[in-house]
């Protein structure tokens, strides 16, 4: 296509078979991106790539980076990152705004009901064997009260846009999402390469994502003044600059579970002024590795007796314990039902069909098609334990048949989804070209409200023609622009 100049980053920028965010099916720019555009037909492409390595050179001096997990070197990447931003306007964000809170308040309940009473279960809505067999359910914290009732304090859910421009939920991530401080550096590095640019959309801010995290985790604690700390697994954490930044901006300790003591069932911390209350931690570790006394008993990243105190209600763990389960991606299969059963409501937000290898029917069509299917895990994440069938090698495909054959359970099956592409810029090339992009907003809730980040963070798949979007796999990230609402295209 030619779009501003002929020797623009634009000028060979192929729109493709898919639903592109930026143009439309006839090449003319969505009313919200004509602006962008405009300023992007106006650089050639050594201008444009002065930029990119501007932006390149911000990520490297912050010292914004991700740690590769099964790397033996424990390597340190910094987070690649596309200069051209996504922008969604206000009207799209609505939707997507009031579907993630409606999606959050079931889910919500959905974890108080399995861990109390078990309505849902009785009256046959879930099957009460996929929740006993989900490797993420503690059966025992039934019972135990949680602080006004939210387990899930953080969400990060992921969602993917289909052919025809409808965004659909591709997963919940209820446990520890990882992310959102790529969100805020992301706009830091926009604003500082692109000024003009940014400066001529109304763009909602993201900036203060950190200070309404530390106001949810207080108002969410039964305390007056409560004391929150950052519980990192430590350094050796794939996501541990993460952890800091967050520990940072909030004015919050950043501890290892060494740093922390229980005792008479309270939390302290250990300081150089001796031991010191802690009564929210908003945990960056699994279930499986916080208490070495309930836990894994080998566990040397969690903290003996944390689960005595969390028990009593002495201390608030954000998330809580067991909701990993409903993030098990088979269960995920029944949140439009869970929605309509909690909330006597349609579900905005639509997910993807879904096969679940525990149901023998869709069992026996993963098997006979999984050429041309993508097969997860159900507990699995990162883009870890997944097989594209379409592009997988025919020792792969049977390697899977065996794997979904004896564990069942274990997992489920979608369609190659080929979601919404975006402009991405090459360097090497100095051009654009289209890549798949997913977004995962972030959500907050205290108890008494539900909040979305305007946007969140914009995963693209950077390989040409790659459908994994994570960064583990090869994948970067955008900064994502919600244009307010008096910004009318």
């Amino acid at each position: 296509m030619t779009t501003g100049s002929m020797n623009s980053v634009l000028t060979r920028y192929d729109i493709g078979p898919h639903y592109d965010e930026m143009f439309a099916a006839d090449g003319v720019p969505r009313p919200h991106y004509q602006k962008l555009v405009d300023f992007l037909g106006k650089f050639n492409p050594a201008q444009f790539n002065q930029r990119f390595h501007a932006a390149q050179a911000a990520f490297l001096e912050r010292g914004v980076t991700f740690g590769v997990y099964g790397d033996r070197a424990g390597t340190e990447k910094i987070f690649p990152f596309d200069i051209i931003p996504r922008i969604l306007s206000a009207q799209e964000w609505s939707v997507v705004e009031q579907g993630l809170k409606q999606r959050l308040l079931a889910l919500n309940h959905f974890l108080h009901d399995i861990y109390h009473d078990q309505h849902i279960l009785r009256d046959n809505v879930v099957p009460q064997e996929l929740i006993y067999s989900s490797a993420q359910y503690r059966p025992e914290f039934r019972g135990v009260e949680v602080p006004k009732g939210v387990y899930v304090h953080v969400c990060g859910t992921d969602l993917i846009r289909d052919f025809d421009g409808n965004y659909r939920v591709l997963e919940d991530n209820l446990r520890v999402p990882s992310g959102v401080s790529y969100v805020l550096e992301n706009r830091r590095v926009m604003k500082q390469v692109f000024p003009v640019v940014f400066g001529n959309h109304q763009v909602r801010t993201v900036g203060d994502y950190p200070q309404q995290l530390l106001q949810s985790l207080r108002q969410v604690s039964p305390l007056p003044d409560p004391s929150v700390v950052v519980l990192t697994p430590g350094v050796h954490n794939s996501a541990y600059y993460e952890h800091a930044f967050l520990a940072l901006q909030m004015g919050a300790e950043l501890v290892e579970g060494r740093d922390l003591v229980v005792e008479n069932d309270w939390v302290f911390a250990k300081t150089t002024e001796g031991l010191k209350p802690v009564d929210v931690i908003y945990r960056r570790v699994d279930d499986d590795f916080l208490d070495p006394e309930v836990f894994r008993q080998d566990s040397t990243l969690g903290i003996p007796g944390l689960m005595r105190a969390y028990r009593r209600g002495r201390v608030t763990l954000a998330n809580a314990i067991g909701t990993g389960v409903a993030d098990d991606k088979v269960i995920y299969c029944y949140v439009p039902e869970i929605i309509r059963y909690y909330l006597s409501e349609e579900p905005i937000l639509q997910n993807v069909e879904t096969y679940r290898a525990e149901d023998p029917s869709h069992l026996a069509f993963i098997l006979e098609n999984m050429a041309e299917l993508v097969v997860k895990e159900a507990d699995n994440s990162g883009g870890y334990g997944m097989l594209i069938g379409p592009r997988a090698t025919q020792a792969e495909i049977d390697l899977f048949r065996t794997k979904v054959r004896e564990q069942p359970r274990k997992y489920l099956a979608q369609p190659v989804v080929n979601f919404s592409r975006h402009p991405t810029y090459s360097p090497t090339e100095q051009e654009l070209y289209g890549c798949h992009v997913d977004l995962r907003p972030y959500i907050l809730n205290n108890g008494e409200q539900i909040w979305v980040m305007p946007g969140g963070l914009t995963r693209v798949a950077l390989k040409r023609g790659s459908l994994v979007v994570n960064s583990s796999q090869g994948g970067g990230s955008k900064d994502t622009w919600v244009l307010e609402p008096s910004e009318n295209p």
